[in-house]
């Protein structure tokens, strides 16, 4: 990563992954040392790696990684790889200014989420009833997904949430909210 510019074609490179949560404890796939020299940090649940328990445990679990330190986002907690409780993730998000994440991709039919638009439905209520703001994401699996927000939008637009709650719009409010130095 110390090879790769920080700054192209006039925009600025954030460099970060997607960390894994493992387990209810919320263990990351990560060493310390490693998510040390990230920009961006994201975590989230992948059911390839997933060792998940009850509804209780599972938030457990995601709320540990949400209250991370050094972790900035929860990549797709709605798409209905765990039992969540969405309320109390939005809760210790608001607390930690880590943003939840709402995944376009985790909404196409072909990955057969079956939860994942009701799910995020809950999610986008329970931000906008507590003033949390929150990301979108496209999750592009190949270069035509990048930026693509049509699934998403349209929960956005039905849940009629905020346009200021969403971080993809602002950002200098993005970096200030993360913490993010530039």
């Amino acid at each position: 990563m110390h090879i790769i510019p920080r700054r192209m074609d006039g925009l600025r490179l954030l460099l970060g992954s997607e960390i894994n949560i493992l387990d209810t404890q919320g263990t990351l796939d990560m060493d310390e040392a490693y998510i040390d020299r990230l920009d961006l940090r994201i975590a989230g649940i992948h059911s390839i790696c997933w060792q998940g328990g009850t509804r209780t445990q599972n938030t457990d679990g995601m709320i540990a990684a949400i209250e991370h330190p050094k972790m900035h986002i929860i990549s797709h907690p709605a798409d209905g790889t765990a039992e969540l409780d969405f309320e109390a993730l939005v809760l210790a998000a608001k607390r930690a200014h880590t943003l939840l994440e709402v995944n376009n991709h985790s909404l196409a039919p072909i990955r057969h989420f079956t939860k994942a638009r009701e799910n995020n439905l809950e999610l986008l209520r329970q931000c906008k009833r507590h003033d949390v703001p929150l990301i979108l994401g496209s999750d592009a699996h190949i270069t035509f997904q990048i930026a693509q927000y049509d699934r998403v939008l349209e929960l956005v637009h039905e849940v009629q949430f905020p346009t200021e709650l969403i971080m993809n719009y602002w950002p200098e409010q993005f970096f200030d909210y993360l913490d993010i130095s530039r």
